[in-house]
């Protein structure tokens, strides 16, 4: 039975950092991906196990850890993974910033395709490294690549690497077959490299089917994909992603740059966690996108009824909800001073997707993976406020 947890007074980031990221303490934090639910039984389980009978010294995981990875890629993606391709990362964003200083140098480009999930933009501009941001088109309740365009900025900018998010964070688009060929063969053309984030891949909406950028061609030589369970199972304090790169050469490219920033190495807990979530936590998962799917129909069919003028997107992939008010604010100034002042919610707005400013500041990502009773209050809120 999923069970809902109130995590305020918990030092969770998500309900306890409201006042330092918003300045208000007292709002209904809809924001960062991160879950509300209790953790799967299994991997309490496990980690009690690890707590009550092993000394907490320097942890090395055996052969079960990768296995159990490599299972599940197989089993729910299709994807054969072999053990020697995966190399250790404490997170997704320490990778592709590791990623980033490994394939362009200072001044050198890095495309991304727009609205995108902040960080990556932060680990090319942190790194002193040229941010190309390649804007899609926005159609509807969805979203489509400029291929002419995107191509265009890559050879203007002479682009060294393409850093991908699939599904795609924030606008929960899957990426189908065609579409990531697509992709791939124009940065072949221009010898681009290319990460793959695909920590969402295990969230698949209404028939949309997350296929891994690694299955659609003989890639290998110029890409890197990235997954973890931390989204999945709500692990992200565990630390622990799987960065795949069946190449060789790049591959020890990879690992000589981990070394150099000491980074081959988790801890105990989270591969204990990581092991029983891939092993036992199926059943847990199912409950759990049973719940965000009630929650993202009830925002989809009240906002219908009640703001039609509120586009909602098509959620294909991920927990995540990207919500259009452009018929009601212009800035970023006013969809502020309504959400947080009048409405009381805490969101990811727009415009952190972006350039900043009021670019795609119409929008806010909705967080799903909370109670529907949350959800409910969130809605309430800005319908009552808009009305």
């Amino acid at each position: 039975m999923l069970k809902y947890v109130d995590r305020r007074g918990t030092n969770c980031s998500k309900w306890d950092a409201l006042e330092a990221m918003y300045g208000d303490k007292d709002l209904l934090a809809m924001w960062v991906a991160d879950m509300d639910f209790e953790i799967a039984e299994p991997i309490r389980n496990a980690v009690r196990n690890y707590v009550d009978n092993v000394p907490w010294g320097y942890y090395n995981p055996g052969p079960g850890y990768k296995q159990a990875f490599i299972d599940w890629e197989k089993k729910y993606h299709g994807y054969e993974v072999k053990p020697e391709w995966i190399c250790f990362s404490n997170g997704i964003v320490s990778a592709f910033y590791w990623v980033t200083c490994m394939a362009a140098k200072p001044g050198e480009a890095v495309i991304l395709l727009a609205p995108i999930y902040y960080p990556m933009m932060n680990g090319v501009n942190f790194n002193g490294r040229k941010l190309v941001l390649c804007d899609m088109i926005h159609e509807g309740n969805t979203y489509r690549v400029d291929y002419e365009k995107f191509e265009k900025q890559i050879v203007e900018n002479d682009v060294k690497l393409f850093i991908m998010s699939s599904p795609h964070n924030p606008v929960g688009k899957i990426w189908t077959k065609e579409e990531l060929k697509t992709l791939m063969d124009i940065c072949r053309r221009h010898n681009v490299l290319v990460v793959s984030d695909e920590i969402h891949q295990d969230f698949e909406w209404n028939g949309h089917v997350h296929t891994p950028t690694a299955t659609v061609g003989d890639y290998d030589d110029m890409l890197i994909t990235m997954c973890a369970v931390s989204k999945t199972f709500n692990l992200a304090s565990c630390q622990n992603s799987f960065i795949i790169i069946p190449d060789e050469k790049l591959r020890e490219q990879y690992l000589t740059f981990a070394r150099n920033v000491h980074g081959t190495d988790g801890n105990g807990f989270g591969y204990v966690a990581v092991e029983a979530a891939c092993r036992e936590g199926r059943p847990w998962f199912e409950e759990v996108k049973k719940q965000i799917w009630e929650n993202y129909c009830y925002v989809r069919d009240t906002f219908a009824k009640e703001l039609p003028d509120v586009t909602v997107a098509d959620l294909q992939g991920t927990y995540l909800l990207w919500l259009d008010f452009g018929k009601y604010f212009k800035t970023q100034e006013e969809i502020k001073e309504f959400m947080q002042g009048k409405c009381k919610l805490a969101f990811d707005y727009g415009n952190w997707f972006g350039r900043g400013g009021d670019d795609y500041c119409e929008f806010v990502r909705m967080n799903l993976a909370t109670s529907l009773e949350n959800v409910k209050e969130a809605c309430d809120r800005m319908i009552k406020n808009l009305k």
